[in-house]
């Protein structure tokens, strides 16, 4: 069966992200709307235009190319990109000469990906490492990922998925076995926030980590913690996902500061709802580290 998916990153030599040295492959596409995400070209699973206006000769030749006349220069020679209508040929980021613009996405067999996977086996074998899916959610490109996770289990290669949990338990029941580690988001403990800030209920995010628990794979998950000031990192959220956490008796948790990332939202044409700009501050990573470390959980900081 030919299956094909849309990545729109290959990060190789990654340390961070699963044991040993690791290749992390970026699918687009998310069902969730968090304000804080890190990575907004992996929210939409079409292919994107950024444009770098720093970069930006005024030369117009992406205009007078756009087969789509997708985009307009104004009369104060201000680019306007019509999103809604373009469809990502890559024709203008093609022949763009100063590479203001950029096309995010391309789409892979399964194959082709697994040649770049291949590429990488040897530091694996002598690293303990082996490929981290991450995005964007990986699980919204179901099909494709299945392929990609039999593939590399055929050729026992590790493999981790970073996930937010909002995944159906028939998808992640068809492919969790396939699947050594997973890297599992918490957010927000309280449903009408977390509705709130990513666009969907927790409740089967929770569900699911207590379905993979039940399943036997307890120690198959770290616990990933977005740290953003004012929203995630109260006292009541943090307690609460520690209460939640300790009933599981889960093991390791891994803390992600905040980083503002406007500018990657302006270049793609996206709204970016975050008033907060600020990173966490270093004592009140500390305080939540503590936190987690009185119920007995190894935390990771990350800067």
């Amino acid at each position: 069966m030919y299956v094909e998916g849309v990545i729109f990153d290959v990060q190789r030599y990654a340390i961070h992200d699963g044991p040993g040295i690791r290749t992390n492959i970026y699918l687009k596409g998310c069902p969730l709307r968090c304000w804080w995400c890190q990575n907004p070209e992996g929210i939409e699973q079409k292919l994107q235009l950024m444009y770098f206006e720093f970069k930006c000769l005024h030369c117009h030749l992406c205009a007078s190319l756009c087969p789509k006349k997708a985009i307009e220069i104004d009369e104060n020679d201000v680019h306007i990109i019509k999103r809604e209508i373009c469809d990502g040929c890559g024709i203008c980021s093609n022949q763009c000469p100063s590479s203001a613009l950029k096309l995010v996405g391309r789409r892979i067999s399964v194959d082709h990906l697994l040649e770049e996977i291949k590429r990488d086996t040897l530091l694996y074998d002598a690293s303990g490492g082996g490929v981290t899916f991450t995005g964007g959610e990986p699980f919204f490109q179901p099909e494709f990922l299945k392929e990609v996770l039999m593939a590399c289990k055929e050729l026992d290669i590790h493999t981790a998925v970073e996930t937010s949990g909002f995944v159906s338990r028939e998808i992640l029941s068809s492919l969790m076995k396939d699947i050594d580690l997973f890297l599992h988001d918490i957010k927000l403990i309280e449903d009408e926030e977390h509705r709130i800030y990513t666009g969907v209920s927790n409740r089967l995010i929770l569900s699911n980590i207590r379905f993979l628990v039940d399943s036997g794979r307890r120690k198959d998950i770290i616990i990933r913690l977005p740290v953003i000031p004012t929203i995630t990192d109260t006292d009541h959220n943090v307690n609460g996902i520690a209460e939640f956490l300790a009933s599981l008796k889960l093991e390791e948790i891994h803390l992600l500061p905040f980083h503002d990332v406007k500018e990657k939202y302006e270049r793609l044409g996206m709204p970016y709802k975050m008033t907060v700009h600020s990173a966490p501050s270093q004592e009140r990573m500390k305080e939540i580290k503590e936190r987690f470390e009185e119920i007995g959980m190894k935390v990771v900081l990350y800067g």
